[in-house]
C-alpha cells in the first residue's frame, strides 16, 4: 500500500513538472499591468497591502469582480475616485475576447474565445432540455495531449494551459452574454446553472490553474456556484483524480467508453497508462461518492466497436457496487472522423441492460451539432508555438 502511495506521489510530481512546461503566458500585461482576474483571495489581498491599502480594500474588488461582474474600475461607486484612478494604473479586470459567437437551432450558444497571446479555446453553454437553465462546457488546454480517436480536440496538439484568469474568465464572459450579474443569490434562479469542465484539453493535467479557477467560482461571496452544480471530467489521470477529490469535492465524470483495455488502449490512449482497473480504484475512492452524489462513467456509443449487449453486460460488472451513473453518448461526428454514431436500437438496447441492473442511464441527446458544439466536436486553429531557443 505505501509503496503504491509512493509511486502515485511521484506521478503527481511528473505530472505537476510536466505542465508546468506548458505554462500559461504571465498575468502582467505589457504596459506593466496585472491582471487581478484568477489571483486568489490571499492574493488580491497581497496585491492592496503592496500598495499600501488595508485588506478591506481586496474584499470590496472581489465582490466588484465576481459578484457584480464589474470590469471597469470608474464603475466601482463604492470606492472612491482618486483609489478607482490608482487601481485603473495598476491593474485591469479582464475578460477573454470573443473572436465568433454562433448560435444553434436548438438554443446551445458556442464561442471562440482568443486570450492576450491571440491563443483560441472554445467554450459551450448547454441548455437544459426541459428547464430554462443550463451548463457552460469551459475548456483548460488550447489543444490536448490525449489523442482520443472519437474526438475532434484530440486531432488538435497541445499548444498550452490556460491560466486560472483564462478558466474562470470563460464563465464571466458566458455571463455577460446572457447579462447574469450581479450573481444570483438566495434562491434565484439561475440561467448559467451548472459548469462541466469537459471543454478542450484534459483538465487534470493542468490542475493546479484548473484548482485555483474553481475555488473561485466556488467563493461564496463572489460568484457562489455550488461544488454541487460543477463536474470535472478526466479521461482517467489516477494520481491527480484523488486530490481533486480531497481539494475541490466537486463531481465526477471519468470517460470510460470501452470495457476491455485493447478496446481502450486503442480508443483512448491514456489506458495505457491508466488501465481500466486503475481508473475505477480511483473512483472507488473518490470523496464524496454516494447514491446521492455518483460518479459518472461517460460511454460514447460507436456503431460496431463498443455497442453489443455483451458489452453493456461487462460494463455493469465493472461498475458494481460502485455509486455510479452511465452518460450515454451517440457519436458526434467531425470533418475526417473514422467512427459512425450507433443505431437507435443498439443505443436503447444498451440502455435497457444497464437500467436493468439499477444504474441510471440517460442517453445524451446530442446539442449544438449544426455548428459543431457537440461532446467531442470542439477544435480551434491554433498551433504549437515555436519557442525560440537561446
Amino acid at each position: 500500500m505505501n509503496a503504491s502511495l509512493d509511486l502515485n506521489e511521484a506521478e503527481r510530481a511528473r505530472i505537476l513538472a510536466k505542465a508546468a512546461a506548458f505554462a500559461p503566458p504571465p498575468a502582467t500585461l505589457p504596459d506593466g499591468r496585472r491582471e487581478l482576474v484568477g489571483l486568489s483571495r490571499e492574493e488580491l489581498t497581497a496585491e492592496m497591502l503592496a500598495m499600501g491599502e488595508k485588506p478591506f480594500r481586496a474584499k470590496q474588488l472581489w465582490h466588484w469582480i465576481y459578484h457584480q461582474g464589474e470590469a471597469d474600475f470608474s464603475r466601482m461607486n463604492t470606492i472612491a475616485k482618486p483609489m478607482q484612478a490608482k487601481l485603473a494604473e495598476r491593474f485591469v479586470v479582464g475578460r477573454p475576447e470573443v473572436a465568433t459567437q454562433q448560435d444553434s437551432a436548438d438554443s446551445t450558444r458556442k464561442w471562440l474565445f482568443r486570450f492576450r497571446d491571440k491563443q483560441q479555446v472554445e467554450t459551450v453553454y448547454i441548455p437544459s432540455a426541459d428547464e430554462d437553465r443550463g451548463a457552460v462546457c469551459i475548456s483548460t488546454q488550447v489543444g490536448c495531449t490525449l489523442s482520443c480517436r472519437f474526438c475532434h480536440t484530440g486531432t488538435q496538439a497541445l499548444v498550452r494551459n490556460l491560466g486560472a484568469a483564462e478558466i474562470v474568465g470563460q464563465f464571466m464572459a458566458a455571463r455577460d452574454s446572457y447579462g447574469e450579474w450581479p450573481s444570483p443569490k438566495d434562491g434565484t434562479p439561475r440561467h448559467l446553472s451548472n459548469i462541466v469542465v469537459m471543454g478542450m484539453g484534459e483538465p487534470l493535467y493542468n490542475y493546479e490553474n484548473v484548482a485555483k479557477a474553481l475555488k473561485i467560482v466556488m467563493d461564496h461571496e463572489g460568484i457562489g456556484l455550488s461544488r454541487r452544480r460543477i463536474t470535472l471530467s478526466t479521461s482517467g489521470v489516477v494520481p491527480m483524480m484523488d486530490r481533486c477529490g480531497a481539494e475541490l469535492g466537486v463531481g465526477l465524470a471519468v470517460s470510460l467508453h470501452a470495457v476491455t483495455d485493447e478496446l481502450r488502449d486503442e480508443i483512448v490512449p491514456l489506458n495505457r497508462k491508466y488501465p481500466i482497473a486503475e481508473v475505477l480504484a480511483a473512483c472507488r475512492r473518490y470523496p464524496g461518492a454516494s447514491n446521492a452524489r455518483r460518479i459518472t462513467s461517460e460511454y460514447v456509443m460507436l456503431r460496431g466497436v463498443n455497442d453489443s449487449e455483451a458489452e453493456a453486460r461487462e460494463l455493469v460488472r465493472l461498475i458494481s457496487g460502485m455509486p455510479a451513473k452511465v452518460n450515454l453518448i451517440p457519436f458526434n461526428p467531425w470533418p475526417g472522423s473514422p467512427y459512425k454514431t450507433s443505431t437507435s436500437e443498439a443505443i436503447h438496447r444498451f440502455a435497457d441492460i444497464l437500467n436493468a441492473a439499477g444504474y441510471a442511464s440517460p442517453i445524451r441527446r446530442p446539442r449544438g451539432r449544426d455548428i459543431l458544439a457537440a461532446c467531442g466536436q470542439l477544435k480551434t486553429e491554433s498551433e504549437r508555438k515555436r519557442r525560440a531557443e537561446n
